[in-house]
């Protein structure tokens, strides 16, 4: 599904609310397969944020990837709820780069610690 997100936000006539919203899903997407590859699932309450959080103990994500991961979950907050044309193209673009960069992460998690899952 990240993948498939990757490729979808890249779609030129998206705007770059919806090119940082699809992308930020790829990197959920992404972190949701590490948390339940270590055998766990978030709880429903703050979903999003437990997700993001727990990239610390899966993959071992440093805290500037955790932090700029989250504050892109606000500004997709924002975007998606309260204000349209909150997004710049540039962060569109950064969103894109962090959830390439979080998908290629967690691959190589699962290639170096659950093989079996891939």
């Amino acid at each position: 599904m990240a993948d498939r997100d990757l490729a979808q936000c890249q779609t030129p006539v998206l705007s770059p609310d919806w090119q940082l919203n699809i992308a930020y899903n790829a990197a959920l997407q992404a972190a949701t397969a590490a948390l339940a590859g270590a055998g766990y699932r978030a709880a429903r309450d703050a979903h999003h944020y437990r997700v993001i959080q727990s990239l610390a103990y899966t993959i071992k994500a440093d805290a500037r990837l955790i932090s700029q991961l989250d504050k892109f979950r606000k500004k997709r907050n924002i975007s998606g709820y309260e204000r349209a044309g909150a997004v710049s193209e540039q962060e569109a673009k950064e969103m894109l780069a962090l959830a390439e960069n979080l998908r290629d992460e967690v691959e190589k998690w699962f290639r170096s610690n659950h093989p079996e899952l891939l």
